[in-house]
């Protein structure tokens, strides 16, 4: 599914207080594609993937899956998108402590009513090596184990895209670097669409089309 993000702005606050967080921002995601946004703390790189993802509302411009714009209908439609059709990474985890592993990964199949698929939450668990982990709590794994199951939880609904902000963020270099190989492996293994935002230069490069974000401005620097 291609994704055109068009003309995107977003400006906080009102008359003398309005800081403009996006610059029209524009670009077009294809089915398959790596992508990097890099740039500065405050660039406005973590409110574009808000948007694009459908996390935030922009104050103008368009985000289209397909035909779709994600934008126009009720929060509730929008809510209901997003756990069908995108997988979310984040820097903070975002684990529920008093549930285990499992439950954690099985979290948006439950929420949306939904059979979870016990041969596809075990082909997950290995391929990411949670299989002896499942039926640990958050607080019994390490910061790599914790956010593998995080990566387990954004594709349990095998959704189109997947977004990370700053997935290596909370972890030393060896856990981030693993993390990023497996989702190479995963993009690759599983043809997913992959936009990852980061401020670290090596991550950027591994993507095979990298944009950088400065004050609001979206740019371009490399293309496939």
């Amino acid at each position: 599914m291609e994704i055109q993000v068009k003309d995107i702005s977003k400006i906080y606050g009102t008359k003398e207080s309005q800081v403009a967080a996006l610059a029209h921002a524009s670009m077009t995601i294809c089915e398959g594609d790596f992508i990097s946004i890099m740039g500065p703390s405050g660039s406005g790189k973590s409110t574009l993937l808000h948007i694009i993802s459908g996390l935030d509302r922009p104050t103008s411009g368009s985000v289209l899956y397909g035909d779709t714009d994600i934008h126009s209908g009720k929060d509730q439609e929008l809510s209901a998108f997003r756990r069908q059709k995108i997988g979310f990474i984040f820097q903070q985890f975002n684990l529920l402590p008093v549930l285990t592993a499992r439950e954690n990964i099985m979290m948006p199949l439950l929420l949306d009513k939904k059979k979870v698929d016990a041969d596809y939450l075990q082909e997950l668990s290995e391929f990411l090596g949670l299989k002896n982990r499942l039926s640990h709590l958050p607080h019994e794994l390490s910061g790599g184990q914790q956010q593998r199951v995080a990566i387990a939880r954004a594709l349990i609904a095998k959704p189109d895209i997947i977004f990370a902000d700053e997935p290596t963020g909370n972890l030393d270099s060896r856990s981030g670097g693993e993390v990023m190989k497996m989702l190479c492996s995963i993009r690759e293994k599983m043809n997913k669409t992959l936009v990852v935002i980061t401020h670290d230069s090596c991550i950027a490069k591994m993507a095979d089309r990298r944009f950088t974000i400065i004050d609001g401005e979206l740019s371009e620097v490399s293309a496939s």
